[in-house]
């Protein structure tokens, strides 16, 4: 009886007080890191004279609300903030984006593409490890592009994938009723097999989406679209590859890369540079913790709801 008290009072002590204190003292860590994330400004280093701006893009691409630009991946609103920068820094007169991803959201990938082409300053891309699919999509908007000689890029192309779980519901005895407003508002559903008919409609949207894939990459690189088709069926290039290919201008450094950006933009002698970062609030910083760990209705979504993609896999 008094061993069975002890054990009470200790599971008293541990719920009633340990808990909360270890609970409070994690959340102003975390508060007070959040905070000092706040306090950094975007550009940590005084510029006096000429420089090149250099933006990194790293993740999966993917469209996102304002509040989550700065959760995961590369986001058109996260880019354009970083632009924004560059633009109205009168010192930067180029900019480097530095490019590491494996693709993603066809629309993002074209909305960032469009900014990049649209900017005022030169723009030189340089590829890190990966610059694939929707990344390479991304390049194309600038005006010179640089990949290391080991960079994998290229992989030109459209994917959707389409999750089918009918024979597991049929295993474990659940069963789903689909209610539609006519025979192709379900085309892709996980629940029963794709017909011949539907699955000749979604190629169709591939196709269109692939074909405008290989103008914009015929366009920026000055090849027949011919040629760009024999490239483009979904292959992965190194570097040294893309550059005997005609995908990249040339294969070297970053630092290459920015040297090339200061041609560009009329420095003379060795640029300074600016890395230009934009620092999250503290609610886009709590938001971005949130998008860490999707809720349950949402990774059900994932495989119910096609969706077009530059990605290279």
């Amino acid at each position: 009886m008094k061993d069975r008290t002890i054990l009470w009072i200790f599971l008293a002590f541990t719920l009633g007080f340990t808990l909360p204190v270890c609970s409070c003292v994690g959340t102003g860590l975390l508060t007070m890191t959040l905070m000092g994330r706040m306090a950094g400004p975007g550009e940590r280093t005084a510029v006096t004279g000429d420089a090149v701006g250099v933006i990194r893009l790293d993740g999966t691409i993917h469209s996102a609300p304002e509040d989550y630009a700065f959760a995961w991946g590369i986001t058109p609103e996260h880019t354009a903030r970083l632009l924004k920068q560059a633009a109205v820094n009168p010192n930067i007169k180029a900019v480097v984006v530095h490019i590491n991803s494996s693709g993603g959201s066809v629309v993002a990938s074209d909305r960032i593409y469009h900014m990049l082409l649209d900017f005022e300053k030169p723009v030189v891309i340089w590829m890190d490890e990966m610059a694939a699919s929707g990344g390479y999509y991304i390049a194309c908007g600038g005006d010179y592009v640089f990949a290391h000689p080991s960079t994998l890029t290229g992989s030109i192309g459209v994917i959707s994938r389409f999750l089918r779980v009918q024979e597991l519901m049929d295993k474990v005895g659940v069963e789903a009723e689909v209610i539609a407003s006519g025979p192709g508002k379900d085309i892709g559903s996980p629940f029963r097999e794709m017909t011949d008919e539907e699955r000749a409609l979604w190629k169709g949207i591939i196709n269109e989406t692939y074909d405008g894939f290989v103008e914009v990459v015929a366009q920026a690189r000055h090849l027949p679209l011919e040629r760009v088709r024999e490239l483009a069926d979904g292959r992965i290039y190194t570097g040294r590859q893309a550059l005997e290919a005609g995908l990249v201008d040339a294969v070297g450094t970053l630092d290459d890369a920015i040297a090339k950006a200061a041609e560009l933009g009329g420095i003379t002698g060795k640029p300074e540079v600016i890395e230009l970062k934009s620092e999250p609030g503290l609610l886009e910083m709590l938001y971005g913790l949130q998008a860490h760990t999707p809720a349950l209705e949402e990774l059900l979504r994932l495989g119910e709801v096609p969706v077009l993609e530059f990605r290279a896999r």
